[in-house]
């Protein structure tokens, strides 16, 4: 007999998406001119339909961002309509008994922002938690946990470094400074917010991966994991530490290192975006983050698998090893699958299929797939 695996009292279960990538409609931020939604999956119409295919799933919390292209269009001044419009998306969650976790930065600037050198710009600081106070002021009342920024040096990294996010930059220089910009806006929002009310709960969704020597008996490599893993992992935590309730993790990639900078790793199982498969780095991410004595949520995980062969085992192997974690004494306390619907994958556009509903771009018609109602039994039982 299968062993079941009870998870604890109040798991938080639910999916995570972004603005940008399901709302549709946003003209006014910058992506547009480099890498259009469009009209997306139309959920800025469309959110009651799926808030209940949510509850459909069992599903007791979701995670979202709110896009301060559509709250803040102009600098410094804030949009009425779309601040009701949200209220109502918050509203609507709530009637049905979802905890809501909100992201105030997923990747997307406003155009103006963007136009005065974006996180370059030290005011940005100054211009995000203006942004950030108003929101809280707006919504304190609605939503349960707040996010700062969604994986702070993905988004570092692609737009300033690799240059294949705008805007599209190539120096390490701007990469450092951005970082720097958003340790200081991450600090700033969560004082604002702690003002106001001491009992928030701020934290920031980190993409953490698993590293580990290619060759376990290499002193060289296991050097170049420890450079790896602090400056991924631990450097942005270590800066904000003091300035966290709760630590956001996103998993999704296992690195074999080779000294000083080489990666390679087996790929035994890919999802459809060439991703590695592996499960059990989670395990070993969560034991690394234990040193923080913080409650952590996975608020992502999850693969592209357009014909859903890989999403119902791949569930269960992330959660076993989350459980496991647990077992050991880890604070974990909610997992936030990536995604409830298909999306704008970014870059690489709507081809990769994150989804647990499946999305007709032509007819926007929803679709469960067959791993949504595998995950809405773990939802409702609490177990796997």
């Amino acid at each position: 007999m299968q062993e079941v695996l009870k998870f604890p009292k109040n798991f938080l279960w639910g999916s995570a998406t972004s603005s940008y990538q399901i709302e549709g409609g946003i003209k006014n931020c910058d992506w547009v001119k480099f890498y259009d939604a469009g009209r997306a999956c139309d959920h800025y119409n469309k959110y009651e339909k799926d808030f209940d295919l949510l509850k459909r799933m069992n599903q007791n919390a979701y995670r979202f961002s709110i896009e301060w292209s559509r709250i803040e269009p102009e600098q410094g001044k804030f949009n009425r309509k779309e601040i009701e419009h949200y209220r109502e998306v918050l509203n609507a969650l709530k009637s049905r008994g979802i905890k809501i976790m909100l992201t105030l930065h997923h990747f997307t600037n406003p155009i103006w922002l963007a136009d005065r050198g974006g996180w370059v710009n030290s005011k940005v600081n100054f211009y995000f938690s203006r942004f950030a106070e108003r929101v809280f002021k707006e919504y304190q009342d609605l939503v349960d946990f707040w996010l700062t920024i969604n994986e702070p040096l993905i988004y570092s990294l692609m737009s300033y470094l690799n240059g294949k996010w705008p805007p599209n930059k190539k120096e390490l220089f701007l990469f450092l400074k951005v970082v720097k910009n958003q340790i200081v806006s991450h600090k700033k929002v969560y004082e604002i917010f702690h003002q106001i009310n001491s009992k928030t709960k701020i934290g920031v969704a980190k993409n953490n991966q698993y590293f580990e020597p290619l060759n376990p008996r290499s002193k060289l490599d296991k050097f170049s994991v420890g450079l790896h893993r602090y400056f991924w992992n631990e450097y942005f935590l270590d800066k904000i530490k003091n300035h966290l309730d709760f630590i956001g993790l996103n998993y999704y990639f296992h690195q074999k290192i080779k000294f000083p900078f080489f990666k390679k790793n087996e790929n035994k199982i890919i999802n459809d975006v060439g991703w590695e498969i592996y499960p059990e780095g989670i395990y070993y991410v969560l034991k690394e983050l234990k040193k923080y004595n913080l409650p952590i949520y996975i608020t992502e995980n999850g693969l592209a698998d357009s014909e859903d062969k890989l999403r119902k085992s791949f569930i269960t192997e992330h959660l076993s090893w989350i459980y496991r974690a647990i077992q050991e004494g880890i604070d974990v306390r909610g997992y936030f699958h990536w995604s409830l619907m298909d999306n704008f994958e970014w870059e690489k556009g709507f081809e990769p299929r994150f989804g647990l509903v499946e999305i007709d771009y032509k007819t926007m018609e929803r679709k469960f797939r067959p791993s949504a109602f595998y995950y809405a039994e773990i939802c409702k039982n609490n177990t796997i």
